[in-house]
């Protein structure tokens, strides 16, 4: 059964600094799931009418991934995710400094029937990417800490008031808030780099 429709509040905030993260968010959160690679495909018709109105259809497999652990392991589980921009209010967003999307999810059996079926329906793969993620609990917050070819970003989502909280408490600002997707944080760094984006894929930046 597929789980109610969620108004997702959320920001990204990009670390340069791994350890010194880790031990303040050691002190502040505690642990709520172990490292997982997330293997995702983003769907999208030919025309990407889906990502030029702000919506989102993904399927993601997820893997437990120890330290070390190879690419490759079968996964464990597999998510469908929709996403849609928020009702707004006067023609703005509700809150312009987080972003903010309405997501609602399904825990795919057959993990090989989804990709078929959007297929049919004349949807193409349009993004893939992956990234680890080990995730951090707060009272009404979720931080989730994203390892990416991209670099390595901490996810907050929840309350607004806890987002701030939590970012004030890591040491980051208003300032730093990213609310890009991975599809805009991917392609700005391909703009860095001097390359074409395609996909966000580890094995793609190690063969480089």
């Amino acid at each position: 059964m597929p789980k109610a429709t969620n108004r997702e509040v959320e920001i990204k905030l990009r670390i340069a600094d791994l350890p010194s993260l880790l031990r303040r968010l050691r002190k502040l959160a505690r642990p709520f799931r172990g490292r997982i690679l997330e293997q995702n495909t983003l769907y999208d018709t030919p025309g990407a009418s889906f990502r030029r109105c702000g919506r989102l259809l993904r399927v993601r497999l997820e893997t437990p991934a120890p330290p070390g652990s190879p690419l490759g392991r079968p996964p464990s589980q597999a998510i469908l995710t929709s996403k849609a921009p928020p009702p707004r209010q006067g023609g703005k967003s509700l809150r312009r400094r987080y972003k903010e999307r309405l997501e609602r999810e399904l825990i795919v059996r057959d993990q090989t029937r989804w990709p078929r079926l959007l297929r049919s329906l004349g949807l193409r793969p349009a993004f893939r990417y992956e990234k680890y993620r080990t995730s951090f609990k707060l009272p009404r917050l979720h931080l989730d800490l994203d390892e990416t070819p991209a670099g390595v970003f901490l996810e907050l989502e929840g309350a607004p008031q806890a987002i701030d909280r939590a970012a004030r408490s890591l040491g980051f600002a208003p300032h730093d808030y990213i609310r890009g997707t991975y599809w805009d944080v991917y392609v700005a760094d391909c703009r860095r780099r001097g390359r074409t984006p395609r996909n966000m894929l580890f094995r793609a930046q190690n063969s480089r």
